[in-house]
């Protein structure tokens, strides 16, 4: 499984994503759609439109990661958003990544310091 620190920004991509796509590809789409930049340690995960595969970018300071992952069954959810992209917290790619459906799923609340 893996392990994802709170600290790391996380954003998918809400479009369909051609799977064909690799390292190039995938970083034209974070510099395009998400305006970002790909070498910052964020994770940028990708969803094809069947929704059965998912690949995660993501730069560790000396190269490029892809991680990819394939479905037997079922699928992966999308989250719904506004726009192409989205920013998540660090506990819903591995909800994501589990088969857990987000509709429904309710937060309890929790304390946040005022930025």
């Amino acid at each position: 499984m893996l392990s994802i620190p709170p600290t790391v920004s996380i954003f998918l991509y809400t479009q369909p994503t051609d799977m064909r796509k690799g390292f190039n590809g995938l970083l034209a789409i974070v510099r395009g759609e998400f305006a970002a930049d790909p070498l910052d340690g964020s994770l940028f995960l990708f969803i094809n439109r069947r929704r059965d595969r998912l690949k995660i970018l993501h730069f560790d300071g000396s190269g490029h990661w892809l991680y990819y992952k394939l479905l037997e069954a079922g699928t992966f959810e999308v989250i719904a958003s506004e726009g192409k992209c989205t920013q998540i917290d660090s506990t819903q790619p591995a909800i994501l990544l589990g088969g857990v459906s987000l509709v429904g799923l309710k937060r309890r609340k929790r304390y946040q310091r005022a930025s």
